[in-house]
């Protein structure tokens, strides 16, 4: 081989090797197919549009008050259909088409319509399922009234701990002088007290309560002076309507609460409400005792917490209150429906007779003294359903408890309670509505509801009013012993255990297992649930050993222990002609001479 052969060869790899592969596209060529498939046109006219719609959604959602979840959604729909776009202009330009064609639209959008249904179920928030949303307004955020307001518990800035039931009280006293406004809609203080301490805004608290202004602030006592700040917030802006701080003497006291319930009603145009504040429903003690009222304050602290010894100290302290003015009306009408909530709650035999009696004397004296007083009738219509088991005479002090008081929930709830015993169960359940608007927060009251809708056999309303009641008061006794009745009335005997097994320790869970027990497989455990409440609470709490029997389909035994029931004068017979486990005997000639005996009306007689 030449030497210029040898070169020329050697030459050879020399050129292989300065050319690039040509597997391997260079730059200028890439984006010379970026280019012709207008992808950078399509980018950035898509980045322009995504910004113009998110920026759109934004002032809209503030105009709207939409959720927040609407920006995050419109976000991840713009970038999950950038992947989307692309490919789009990669295919027109390879095509060199300039229009989207009909089906390549829908396919694009059944895409952005999937993408977003998968979103949406990733962001909404995972609630547990309730047959609540078939209940009317109570469970549901309440609608606004213009003319309305809550008093949220002012706070305690004494830095004692034993000074709460005076920062409440003060609470309470606007409560009640507000309310004497008609046409003011005043929410009752079981619901208004639900917000103490929340770091909720106006604006939620507002929408919860169904109301248009909340009263709020603090009560501080040192020695004789007092100091009060109270503001009136508009709820629909969270904006300060007034506000004003109170130094006072402690001996002024009454006039201080006067003065700030003037200065709310003047903020909230008390022209547009006729009539004044009803000297007959007022708090105060008629000689002005201070103290007296300040007795008053702590039994009506105590006796809201149902526990057996603050019931006995709320006793006491209404005792206190009553022993420096006898004739404090109010005080008397407190201390008998404290004896009743005891006798009731607690006691059985001759001491749950002896509460009865001395609540009966207190109502009575309370009516002596103040015959106009809405809260009097309330006691003495409560003693006699509760003690008395008398249906009518019942239903006459309460009609004139709402009469004097038409705003009052208690009354109404009361009112509903006699007329469901009396087998009225639509007007019940109408009256305990209207109760609900005043105090959409009150746990027991949604326990009324749940019975009277069970005995109409609509269970899932039914559970849904008795689930709320949990949710708001989740230890409270009685709430799982109704849920576990309405298992039972859906033949569920393993959900009916599981509820009765959530109900805190005492007589109601002892109820709720014997009844729950009667409907599983497991027949020696029957037994011994049903004795056990024969044993521990035969004597107090007969009704409900009758209610186990008619579960065993036992009629004699059922009637035999209805018979016990009226003997002690238990309770638990208000609740017969709504109750769907002793009404599976209605047709047995024992119930209707059974309904004659107690005084209440014969079903379809």
């Amino acid at each position: 081989m030449s030497t210029e052969q040898k070169e020329s060869v050697s030459d050879k790899p020399e050129s292989r090797t300065d050319s690039p592969p040509p597997s391997s596209p260079r730059f200028a060529d890439t984006w010379a197919t970026i280019k012709k498939h207008k992808l950078a046109e399509w980018c950035i006219a898509y980045v322009a549009f995504g910004y113009a719609a998110l920026h759109g959604v934004v002032m809209l959602r503030e105009t709207f008050d939409w959720p927040a979840v609407v920006p995050r959604l419109t976000v991840s729909l713009l970038v999950l259909g950038l992947p989307v776009v692309v490919t789009l202009a990669w295919y027109h330009g390879h095509r060199a088409r300039q229009r989207i064609s009909g089906p390549e639209l829908l396919i694009v959008s059944l895409l952005l319509v999937t993408a977003g249904s998968a979103l949406w179920g990733l962001n909404r928030p995972h609630e547990q399922p309730t047959a609540v949303t078939s209940i009317s307004q109570p469970t549901q955020a309440a609608a606004v009234v213009e003319k309305s307001i809550a008093v949220l518990p002012l706070a305690n800035e004494s830095g004692e701990a034993s000074q709460q039931y005076f920062s409440d009280g003060i609470s309470e006293d606007l409560i009640t002088a507000l309310s004497q406004f008609p046409g003011l809609k005043v929410i009752g203080r079981t619901s208004a007290f639900l917000f103490r301490d929340s770091k909720e805004d106006s604006h939620n608290i507002g929408a919860k309560l169904g109301v248009a202004h909340l009263l709020e602030g603090s009560v501080q006592r040192s020695g004789d002076v007092v100091r009060v700040r109270a503001e009136l917030i508009d709820t629909t802006d969270g904006s300060t309507q007034w506000s004003e701080r109170y130094d006072r003497p402690y001996k002024d006291l009454f006039a201080l609460q006067d003065e700030i319930t003037r200065a709310v009603a003047g903020a909230l145009r008390a022209k547009l409400f006729a009539g004044e504040r009803g000297a007959s429903q007022s708090d105060r003690p008629p000689g002005g005792s201070l103290e007296a009222y300040d007795a008053l304050l702590q039994g009506s602290y105590y006796v809201l917490r149902r526990t057996e010894p603050d019931e006995r100290s709320a006793i006491e302290h209404y005792k206190h209150a009553i022993a420096l003015d006898s004739r404090y009306a109010l005080a008397w009408s407190g201390l008998s429906r404290a004896w009743t909530l005891l006798g009731f709650d607690f006691l059985e035999g001759p001491p749950m007779q002896m509460a009865f009696a001395n609540a009966r004397e207190a109502a009575d004296r309370a009516l002596e003294l103040a015959p106009e007083l809405a809260a009097a009738h309330l006691a003495r219509g409560d003693g006699l359903l509760t003690a008395d088991l008398d249906w009518q005479g019942a239903e006459a002090e309460f009609r004139r408890a709402v009469e004097q008081a038409p705003g009052d929930g208690e009354a109404k709830i009361l009112l509903g309670r006699q007329l469901a015993a009396l087998g009225q169960l639509q007007p019940a359940i109408d009256l305990t509505h209207q109760a609900l608007t005043t105090d959409p927060l009150r746990a027991d009251w949604y326990i009324w509801l749940s019975y009277y809708l069970s005995a109409l056999n609509r269970l899932d309303d039914a559970e849904g009013a008795n689930r709320r009641a949990i949710e708001l008061q989740p230890n409270a006794a009685v709430y799982h012993q109704r849920l576990a009745v309405i298992e039972i009335l859906r033949g569920n005997g393993k959900a009916a255990l599981a509820a009765a097994q959530q109900e805190p320790p005492g007589v109601w869970r002892d109820i709720a297992l014997a009844l729950a027990s009667q409907i599983g497989s497991d027949r020696s455990a029957a037994d011994a649930a049903l004795k056990l409440l024969i044993e521990k609470h035969g004597i107090g709490f007969a009704y409900h050993v009758a209610e186990t029997y008619a579960l065993r389909n036992d009629a004699k035994a059922t009637f035999d222990w209805l018979e016990r029931a009226f003997g002690n004068r238990d309770p638990g017979i208000s609740l017969l002609l709504y109750d769907p486990l002793i009404l599976r005997f209605k047709h047995d000639p024992r119930f209707a001479a059974y309904c004659r005996k107690v005084g209440l009306p014969v079903p379809g007689g």
